[in-house]
C-alpha cells in the first residue's frame, strides 16, 4: 500500500518465548519457528524500510545464508536485503553499504521516514531502540510472534519501559507449530 491513502506504518514484528524473551542469554535464537505457513515474506513485501539497532544490524543486517540453506531462507534474506535500511548509532555515522546511520532527532528523523511515500517500516530491534521507540510513541503496531518455548533467562524484549501501554488486540493467528501470532495496536 502507497502513502497514497495513509501514512505509514512502524511494525515492530518480532519472535519472542513465552517468558518473553526475544534471544537467549548467549545471544541464540535457535527456538524461533520459521515454516511457510507463518507467510513472512507476505510480511516482507508489505514493508520497505527496516530500521536496527547498531548491535542488531551488526549481528542480522548484513546476514547472508550459507548455500546448504533452505530455498525459503535464501529468498527471505534477499528480501530482507533488498530494503532501506536505517540504522540507530551513537558511535557509527554516515552512509555505507545501502545503510544510512541516524545519531540524534530520532523522533524527527522517524517521522520524516513515516511521511514519505512508501509500505509500512519494520521496526527490527533491538531492545533498547524498542523501548526508545516506545517512549517516544513511535511504534503502531506489534505483532509478537509468541513460540512455544520457554526460556527461563535471556534479553527480555521489554526493559525499562516508563508508562503504561494499553493495548488493543487486532488479530491472532495459530499456526500448526505451536507458534501464536498476536497483533495490537494502541488503544487510543
Amino acid at each position: 500500500m502507497t502513502n497514497n491513502n495513509r501514512k505509514r506504518r512502524i511494525i515492530l514484528d518480532l519472535a519472542v518465548t513465552l517468558d518473553g524473551f526475544i534471544e537467549g542469554i548467549n545471544g541464540e535464537v535457535d527456538w524461533c519457528i520459521m515454516d511457510p505457513e507463518m507467510e513472512f515474506t507476505k510480511f516482507l513485501n508489505e514493508v520497505d524500510t527496516i530500521l536496527y539497532g547498531r548491535k542488531s544490524f551488526d549481528l542480522w543486517g548484513q546476514f547472508v545464508p550459507e548455500p546448504k540453506d533452505s530455498e525459503m531462507d535464501k529468498e527471505m534474506w534477499d528480501l530482507v536485503h533488498n530494503k532501506e535500511k536505517f540504522v540507530f548509532s551513537k558511535t557509527q555515522k554516515g552512509i555505507g553499504n545501502k545503510v544510512i546511520f541516524i545519531n540524534e532527532n530520532i523522533e524527527e528523523e522517524v517521522m520524516k521516514l513515516k511521511d514519505r511515500p512508501g509500505k509500512d517500516i519494520w521496526l527490527y530491534g533491538g531492545a533498547s531502540l524498542i523501548t526508545t521507540f516506545i517512549h517516544l510513541g513511535l511504534v503502531d503496531e506489534f505483532r509478537l510472534s509468541v513460540h512455544p518455548v520457554v526460556l527461563g533467562e535471556g534479553k527480555p524484549l521489554f526493559v525499562d519501559i516508563k508508562k503504561r501501554l494499553n493495548l488493543k488486540l487486532v488479530h491472532t493467528k495459530t499456526f500448526s507449530s505451536g507458534v501464536v501470532q498476536l497483533t495490537y495496536h494502541l488503544n487510543t
